[in-house]
């Protein structure tokens, strides 16, 4: 699981939290919409939380039971695959305001396929490492809601940086600021020959 916001997000009222299993959870940076429902969901389920050093101590202080620290350009080989933690360019602050160190984004190797999650981030020539030190990506997950992050037009260029042309779209429509018109932001992805995927709330997919 990655950047859960699920209890205090009102798109996701029909989403119940007790529902949710997971065995990891990896959170990108510590902003509140990314890591609202981490520590329940953690604890109820036994699941370890991957972050960088200062949210995982923080998380830690909060009582999470399993944590695993990372920080950037660092990888370490789980029982599910490889996890690299990579560079992001956003801001991280914890809930309560403590600091959450620096934001990232999380490369995963497995045997089911490879895929970047970028987190929160501007667009970013540190994008263009990812194929150089990765095997092929099957997907990538890139915001696209603008304001806060990269929009659209800039995550097409992201894909071309790490030779992705599959992108599931997140970070937008759930604020005022971050409300995108999907039929404009999928026919920037396709006028380049590119897939571009906006599942709903709840909806599971087959990549």
């Amino acid at each position: 699981m990655f950047d859960p916001f699920i209890k205090y997000n009102e798109l996701a009222k029909s989403i119940d939290i007790n529902s949710i299993t997971a065995d990891y959870i990896l959170l990108s940076h510590g902003h509140e919409d990314h890591v609202a429902d981490a520590l329940e969901i953690a604890n109820r389920t036994g699941a370890t939380i991957v972050s960088n050093y200062e949210v995982v101590t923080w998380f830690q202080a909060k009582g999470a039971k399993h944590a695993h620290p990372m920080n950037h350009g660092g990888q370490w080989k789980f029982d599910f695959g490889t996890v690299k933690y990579v560079a992001a360019v956003h801001s991280s602050a914890l809930p309560d305001g403590s600091y959450g160190g620096n934001p990232g984004g999380f490369v995963v190797e497995a045997s089911e396929g490879n895929f970047y999650y970028s987190g929160d981030t501007a667009l970013t020539m540190d994008m263009q490492l990812i194929p150089l030190t990765s095997s092929k990506l099957s997907f990538a997950v890139l915001p696209i809601g603008d304001n806060f992050t990269m929009g659209a037009d800039d995550a097409v260029i992201a894909s071309d940086f790490v030779q992705c042309n599959t992108v599931i779209g997140v970070h937008y429509d759930t604020f005022g600021f971050i409300k995108i018109n999907h039929g404009e932001a999928i026919k920037k992805f396709k006028n380049k020959g590119k897939e571009l995927l906006l599942p709903s709330i709840g909806q599971t997919i087959e990549l």
